[in-house]
């Protein structure tokens, strides 16, 4: 096996010791198997880096071009972020019974389709403008993830009591910390649509093309700029939005990768080979 294939799936494994560590952790109301969950994500990250730095190193060709290299990259994103956030503060620990689950099934599910051979992109179609649309994509994809974990905290500790879930902040401050990311994700979000255009527009001369990935990104930007919505201008807080972010991860996930997978093209145009 390739050493790169190897590190991707030691780092496949320790996500998936990390998330049944998180998910019993919460069952069984132990704080040590948070501990032991959080250090095996941080285990698994490293691996997860060195697969990324040896694709790009040995290939000289930006790792995030097929759908399993998006994947992969936007894991990777999403693990950092929640690992800057536990090593930050232990008041969220039990955040990872969302986070690490949805990392360690998307990375399991880009295993599957990762391809030895570098996918490429044509001359025609590099531009700066990619790195700004990647780098927004996969971090508003994280923030929101943390969003929607905090929602999941929310609802936890809405309905349970215990020394656990006394260890969380109180709910006003889970909720507020929520919005924080959802507005970050928004942004990042709308920054991904934004030069996705102007990198449109500098290769094929118009700046939107109405095909499906386009418009569930439009779409999944517009769901959190409801979300948005409702808190600022009709005063929405709480259970509501906790439950609203969770719901919301869904389209954003289908728009980001299963509408990619299940269409012949990535763009009208921008073909990226993902059979």
């Amino acid at each position: 096996m390739k050493p790169e294939l190897m590190l991707f799936w030691i780092a496949v494994g320790l996500y998936g010791v990390s998330t049944f560590s998180f998910i019993f952790g919460l069952m069984a109301r132990q704080e040590k198997l948070f501990t032991l969950g959080l250090f095996s994500a941080l285990a698994g990250f490293l691996p997860h880096v060195g697969v990324i730095a040896l694709r790009w190193s040995a290939t000289g060709i930006s790792p995030f071009i097929s759908i399993s290299e998006s994947i992969t990259l936007g894991t990777f994103m999403t693990v950092l972020v929640f690992l800057i956030i536990q090593f930050s503060t232990k008041k969220v620990r039990p955040l990872g019974v969302l986070v690490m689950p949805v990392a360690f099934v998307l990375l399991g599910w880009a295993g599957t389709l990762m391809k030895e051979v570098a996918s490429t992109l044509a001359p025609a179609l590099q531009s700066g403008w990619i790195w700004v649309h990647i780098v927004g994509a996969s971090a508003g994809f994280a923030s929101v993830l943390i969003a929607a974990g905090l929602g999941l905290l929310y609802l936890l500790k809405e309905r349970n009591s215990g020394p656990l879930y006394d260890k969380l902040p109180d709910l006003a401050a889970i909720d507020d910390l929520s919005y924080r990311f959802i507005s970050g994700g928004f942004i990042l979000y709308g920054l991904m649509l934004v030069s996705g255009c102007f990198w449109s527009n500098q290769v094929k001369g118009n700046y939107w093309n109405w095909d499906a990935v386009e418009v569930w990104s439009l779409v999944s930007w517009l769901t959190y700029g409801i979300y948005l919505h409702l808190r600022i201008t009709f005063g929405w807080r709480g259970r509501k939005l906790a439950w609203y972010a969770l719901i919301a991860l869904v389209a954003m996930i289908v728009s980001y990768w299963g509408i990619p997978f299940s269409v012949e093209t990535f763009h009208s145009g921008f073909r990226i080979e993902h059979t």
